[in-house]
């Protein structure tokens, strides 16, 4: 019994499953190798109500709150990371459109994000660095009735793949940090736009990249948010998706945990299954504990926002945590196999796809310090 998920939250997550077994999970692999983020199965995922289903129902969602869109986002992890980040990104950037943008501009969008039809990155990490993000560097200069964007925007999820991007960048001068920071909404066809794709380690269907502005004009209806304040009101949105992140990456724990207990009760070693060993059965028996735990974790803190309740906290524990925690799972799951699960295959793409998430979408530390701030204050924890 979940305290968190009620009946139809149960169903909605079982009916999640079912797709995500059916269709996803087959391409896992293969996505990996090829790099190739399928469209026509995020357009599925669409006309399933899989994508932001907590958006009101003016924009194109369902108003279904935040623990569905938990619920429905880590059964799609369960069954690629990679693909999940459809449900992530456009979580995340549909709340910041439909709160700060102009109904007239983002409105179009926003019905394209939910059909699986329009995929939206968010550009906020720089070459000189993304854990200081109020002192970003990317260029932003009002001219008439249109901005001027220059500069480069860095380690960017589906750089080379979105139809739009939020792009913040500097309007006001350095020394006033994030209060000279403005939020646009950028179409990545727009003139003097091009991008570059990494070659990483994990979540290569999704892929990084690196966006490059060279006097990109973007009309000033396309702002979000009040010109240098944008990072201070768009930001609030992140305890929304670091809960998610968390429940992405749990959900691959938890699946590798599933195959790793049926492995070593059926695995024989000295006449016994192998999980009749202890040093076997306790190390899988400590992980999954904690794991269900920071599932816990996570679904408290959609529940706190559906309720309207403070969570930022608890969203900055389920960030730092639940990454290193699914990591140290997997990796625990994969030494169970032995050799086995040191070839190349399911084991092995799933600890280097939530691999990523101790460094993207901010750091342990910068989590352990909202945090800290949150209990102590920020006055006793300046910087």
């Amino acid at each position: 019994m979940n305290p968190y998920l009620d009946e139809d939250l149960i169903a909605l997550g079982d009916h999640a499953r079912r797709f995500a077994t059916d269709r996803i999970a087959p391409g896992f692999q293969e996505r990996d190798q090829t790099r190739v983020l399928d469209r026509a199965l995020m357009r599925a995922m669409g006309e399933m109500g899989f994508i932001a289903p907590e958006l009101p129902e003016a924009f194109g969602g369902q108003g279904l709150g935040c623990l569905a869109a938990g619920v429905i986002h880590e059964e799609i992890a369960r069954a690629d990371l990679s693909i999940s980040y459809i449900n992530l990104l456009a979580s995340l950037n549909s709340q910041i459109l439909s709160e700060h943008g102009r109904p007239e501009v983002v409105a179009p969008w926003l019905q394209k994000l939910v059909a699986g039809e329009a995929l939206c990155a968010i550009a906020l990490t720089e070459p000189r660095g993304g854990s200081d993000a109020g002192h970003l560097r990317l260029k932003v200069e009002r001219r008439g009735d249109h901005y001027l964007v220059n500069g480069e925007k860095t380690s960017i999820s589906a750089a080379d793949q979105a139809d739009i991007t939020v792009v913040f960048g500097r309007t006001g001068p350095v020394e006033s940090a994030a209060h000279g920071v403005t939020a646009l909404l950028v179409p990545m066809d727009t003139a003097g736009v091009t991008t570059s794709r990494f070659d990483c380690h994990g979540q290569r269907a999704i892929g990084r990249g690196s966006i490059f502005f060279e006097n990109v004009r973007i009309p000033l209806d396309h702002r979000l948010g009040e010109e240098n304040k944008g990072f201070v009101q768009v930001m609030q949105g992140f305890d929304f998706s670091r809960a998610l992140i968390g429940l992405q990456v749990l959900a691959v724990a938890r699946v590798a945990l599933e195959e790793t207990w049926a492995y070593v009760a059926k695995r024989e070693a000295f006449g016994q299954p192998l999980s009749a060993f202890q040093g076997v059965s306790h190390p899988l028996a400590d992980l999954d504990t904690q794991v269900e735990a920071a599932r816990l974790l996570c679904l408290q803190a959609l529940w706190l926002k559906d309720k309207g309740l403070p969570h930022s906290a608890e969203a900055a524990m389920c960030k730092w945590w639940a990454p290193k925690l699914a990591y140290d799972a997997i990796h625990q799951c994969l030494l169970m196999f032995g050799h086995g699960g040191y070839d190349r295959g399911l084991m092995e793409q799933r600890l280097r796809d939530v691999l990523g998430f101790q460094i993207g979408d901010g750091t342990a530390q910068i989590m352990k310090t909202i945090i800290a701030r949150n209990r102590a204050g920020r006055r006793a924890v300046p910087a």
